[in-house]
């Protein structure tokens, strides 16, 4: 049994906290919000999980000396906007560690993907990037899941994958890094996409299109930046974006909804109440697919309908009636 330390108490935390305390091992989860925290200590609930008990072995605190104390994993789990000053304030905490990021997204000023800020601000540690299709929702209710783990380090990719595995979820291995992240980064965009498709009273025949047609533009962006195209038809890839576009767990989904709904951006944040990653990076796939000279459709349509006033029906015309092209 292993002593792992959880930073970040939103629902996707709390979630692996509980798996992983159900199969025995201790968790010291790290939450900003003393409320929250003592909401998890005192009652075993999270208000983000309703109806679900935390088991007895899951300890939450607000400050990183005890949440690091000797343990012997570090699953970091905070939104991708945060990532980068929250490993600041614990990077001196860090021993022999191995750090897995579990967030999916990328930093907004530097548009890295979130294991190239580990890279940077935890030079020479052990990493890797934990993802796949996975809603907390299901994960802390133990309905079976299948993520992957990615590293360099086959030592990681191993400790991982033993420390998860159970009946209810199993655990592949990849050395693709770089396409497990962002598999879990730009699904996010499309899935909004499917939301406002939602919204619209699009068909089936909509969303099969979206998501195919999603995929490509996911895997052509991927492998520029040096992913392997076979890792988006993968559980991060194409798994992750399945979940995503077509569950009502989804918050970016939701998201998605409410602006078609003519929703501003201000108004779903608060509605939806947690994250919205897919918001927070189509900027920066927009801008990534510019300096590439990528050609994404779908992410310029819902950037400009997001920054433009492009209404979404409109949008859906200008992407229907683009060129004539070969698949």
């Amino acid at each position: 049994m292993k002593k792992v330390a959880i930073i970040g108490s939103g629902s996707w935390g709390v979630a692996l906290s509980i798996h992983l305390a159900k199969m025995g091992n201790t968790i010291n989860l790290w939450s900003f919000d003393e409320d929250e925290a003592k909401l998890i200590n005192e009652e075993k609930r999270c208000k983000f999980l309703p109806g679900v008990e935390l088991p007895e072995n899951i300890y939450c605190y607000t400050n990183f000396n005890d949440t690091l104390q000797n343990t012997d994993i570090i699953l970091h789990v905070t939104p991708s906007k945060f990532v980068r000053d929250t490993i600041k304030k614990y990077k001196d905490l860090v021993n022999e560690q191995p750090i897995i990021m579990c967030a999916k997204g990328f930093e907004r000023e530097t548009l890295y993907t979130l294991d190239e800020i580990i890279k940077e601000e935890l030079p020479g540690k052990l990493y890797g990037v934990l993802s796949g299709p996975s809603h907390a929702e299901e994960v802390s209710r133990g309905i079976p899941t299948a993520m992957v783990v990615a590293s360099n380090s086959t030592e990681v990719k191993e400790t991982i994958q033993n420390l998860f595995m159970n009946e209810k979820m199993r655990i592949y291995t990849s050395d693709d890094i770089k396409g497990v992240e962002l598999g879990g980064a730009l699904k996010n965009i499309i899935a909004f996409c499917a939301g406002i498709a939602a919204q619209l009273g699009l068909g089936d025949n909509s969303f099969a299109a979206l998501i195919t047609r999603g995929l490509t533009e996911i895997s052509r962006l991927g492998v520029e930046l040096g992913a392997s195209k076979d890792t988006f038809y993968g559980l991060t890839g194409l798994g992750d974006l399945i979940v995503t576009c077509l569950s009502e767990h989804s918050r970016n989904r939701k998201a998605g909804k409410l602006i078609g709904a003519g929703k501003t951006i201000e108004e779903t944040r608060k509605e939806v109440g947690m994250t919205i990653e897919s918001i927070d990076n189509i900027e920066v796939a927009y801008e990534l697919a510019k300096i590439h000279n990528i050609e994404m459709p779908i992410v310029d349509a819902v950037y400009n309908v997001l920054y433009n006033n492009l209404k979404p029906e409109e949008a859906v015309k200008i992407l229907m009636t683009r060129e004539k092209k070969c698949e």
